[in-house]
This record gives structure tokens, sequence and C-alpha cells, in this order.
């Protein structure tokens, strides 16, 4: 038999085809159910980080230490909601869980290696690639739960954790929504986009405690909340008070990841994708019966 040149079997159309790079692999789709969830998170989020900044002058700033206890009750439902709501909408399966449950808990035993000591936290690099790698909604997940796995290795429970678990969240969410892109250009987008999170996290999470440094308790005027005042003033106040005091911390943690990101990420990243496609999550299991098998009767 006789191969033509422009036959699909020849060796240079086989080489074409074989060059043609793979989708990239998410294990958690943000289906219908998922983004319903997650915006649910998010608007919840943003009331509790902002509403300081919306107060009256009238009204008595409560300290976040009595209502943190419902915002926690608040966030560990919806966090287990998006994993429903993706279950449901056929984007993640035991596997795909079996996966969020390990990279939680590499996150969690990365974060004793850097915190308290000068903002350096290496967990960051897990949540970056891993809501690249796998997906926005697998990205939210495993913010929220690797900063709460992490919290009880530290000893970091306290009013605190669902602030941090929502803006941890958020970085991963926003990981898995860049986009898309390969090779050089994807870690470049990983690493300016890790560098913003990074010092990003740090001027947000501030908000769950200044608010209650007031010049009343004689903190400086220039940098203090004013309840009642105007929106402008106080945010110009709270970015006054980041940067003279927050920004020692959050540099250190953007130039550890970002180090982190030029140095691995390549090679976490191709190894996430390579183990969610031989994993094939997003292919239905189908069992199936051999007909040429021999029925034996009873004995």
């Amino acid at each position: 038999m006789t191969i033509h040149a422009d036959s699909p079997s020849t060796p240079s159309d086989s080489q074409e085809t074989q060059a043609i790079p793979l989708p990239r692999p998410q294990v958690v789709r943000m289906g219908r159910r998922t983004a319903v969830v997650v915006g649910i998170a998010s608007v919840i989020g943003i009331m509790a980080f902002g509403w300081p900044l919306l107060a009256s002058s009238g009204s008595v700033v409560v300290a976040h230490s009595s209502d943190a206890p419902w915002l926690f009750a608040l966030i560990l439902p919806l966090v287990i909601a998006v994993v429903l709501a993706d279950v449901a909408d056929g984007g993640l399966d035991a596997k795909g869980v079996a996966l969020l449950g390990v990279l939680s808990a590499t996150a969690a035993a990365l974060r004793p290696f850097g915190s308290g000591h000068a903002g350096f936290e290496p967990m960051w690099i897990v949540v970056v690639l891993g809501g690249r790698a796998l997906g926005p909604g697998f990205g939210f997940c495993l913010g929220a739960i690797g900063m709460f796995s992490s919290a009880l290795v530290t000893g970091g429970v306290g009013p605190w954790l669902p602030f941090q678990m929502l803006a941890a969240a958020w970085i991963g969410l926003g990981a898995g929504l860049l986009p898309r892109a390969s090779g050089r250009s994807e870690i470049a987008i990983l690493a300016g986009y890790s560098a913003v999170a990074c010092i990003a996290y740090g001027f947000v999470l501030n908000l769950w405690f200044w608010p209650f440094l007031t010049s009343d308790s004689g903190f400086p005027p220039g940098l203090s909340y004013v309840p009642g005042a105007p929106i402008t003033e106080n945010l110009r106040h709270w970015l006054l008070f980041d940067l003279t005091t927050s920004l020692g911390f959050d540099i250190p943690r953007a130039v550890l990841t970002v180090t982190l990101v030029v140095v691995a990420g390549r090679a976490v990243l191709v190894a996430l994708r390579r183990a969610s496609r031989r994993a094939a999550f997003d292919v239905p299991v189908v069992f199936a019966t051999d007909s040429s098998a021999p029925v034996s009767g009873p004995h």
C-alpha cells in the first residue's frame, strides 16, 4: 500500500499532532453553583473587612473578637458548600478531595518554617501554584482549608483566623483566574501576582484590628481610625498605617514567594498538572462486564 505525502499517517503530521499542547487541567471547575457559593462567601468577607469604613458616627464599634466566632461559623459551612457545589457540578470527585487534603496539609506543614519571622511564609507558593494549576474553585478551598490547618499546627487559632481564611481563599481564587499563559510568560505572571497578593494580604488583614486603634487610645491621629469620618479619610489613614507598620512584614513575604515561584514554580506546576491528568479527574468511571468470561453455576 502506498502512503501519500498528504496522508494523515505520515511521520511529520504525527509529530505535529504530538506537539499540540495539552489543555490546562482544572480539578474544580467554576460551575454555576460554585460561582454562586464563592460569590456569597466573598460578599460576606467584604462586609466583614469593610464595615468599619462605612460605620456612622453614632454607631458603636464592637471589637472583632466578639463577632469573629460568628464569622467563623459562617466561613466553614461556605467552604464546605464550595466543595459540595463542585461535586454537584461534576468538577470534583473523591480523588480531587484527596488532592485538596494533601495540598492543604502541605501548606500547613510549610507555615511553621516562617510564621512569625519577619513575614516569611513559604506556604503561599502552595496556594498560588495550586490555584493556578487546578482551578479557581480549588484555589479558594485550598487557601481557606490550608490556613485553617496551619492555624491548628502553629496554635494560631484566634479572632483573626476567619479573616486569614477569607484572604487566603481570595489569593487561591485569584491565582486560578489569571489569564492563560505558558513557559516563562506564565512564571512571570505568577511572580507578579504573588508580589501583589502577598502585600495585599497584609494590608487587608490589618482591617480586622485597625478600626480599634483610635486617637482616644493614644494612637497617632494620622494613622488611627476615625468613626464616622468620610471613607476617603479613613482609607488614607489605613494606607498610611499599612505603609508605616505592615509593609516591613509584607515585603519579605512577597520576596520569598516570588523567589520560590521563579525557582520552583515550573516544576511544581508540571507535577500538579501531571498528577491531575494521571488521576483523570474529569473522566467518568464506567464499570463494564466481560461477556466472554465464563459464568460458573452454583456449586
